[in-house]
């Protein structure tokens, strides 16, 4: 099985940056690109997103805003649907566990935090992931309506035969 790869990464290992790092990370068109297709946009005109990496007692605190001009297609008409999103975000991470160790971690919080793989938090995964989060799962243009065509009248099985049925018989 193959993994798929990432429309945009920027890993920081954990080690390199241990009282945090601040970033802001602006993808090149070609990485927009391939961003607009993983998420299904009609395009991605502009992404940013500030990002704040800090140590806390409990493990790692990831918080920023991402900004992006976009455009989805509308789920109605097909047309391009255009979309500003400026949003704040904050992410609890916490380092997996040493699975031989016969410590059980329990916390009273309902939001569990997200686990660090292999010392290293993928910054620009984390900001794709932000951004589709923002997205409307039904983008529908303002005063766009489904309409429902007509149900076709039911036909009896009686009336196909008729039709089957040369008509000098009869």
């Amino acid at each position: 099985m193959t993994v798929p790869s990432l429309p945009y990464s920027e890993p920081v290992r954990l080690h390199q940056v241990p009282g945090g790092v601040k970033k802001t990370l602006e993808p090149d068109a070609a990485a927009r690109a391939r961003i607009a297709k993983a998420l299904d946009l009609a395009s991605l005109d502009s992404f940013t997103a500030e990002m704040n990496l800090a140590p806390t007692d409990a493990g790692w605190r990831l918080s920023g805003r991402v900004r992006a001009s976009l455009a989805q297609t509308c789920g109605i008409t097909l047309e391009p649907l255009p979309v500003e999103i400026d949003a704040p975000f904050s992410v609890s991470l916490a380092e997996a566990v040493d699975e031989d160790s016969d410590e059980i971690i329990i916390t009273m919080d309902d939001e569990s935090p997200d686990l660090i793989e292999d010392g290293q938090v993928d910054l620009g995964q984390y900001a794709v992931e932000q951004l589709a989060l923002r997205l409307d799962p039904f983008p529908r243009k303002p005063g766009a309506e489904f309409v429902q065509p007509p149900e076709p009248a039911e036909i009896s099985p009686f009336a196909v035969l008729k039709q089957l049925r040369p008509a000098d018989e009869g």
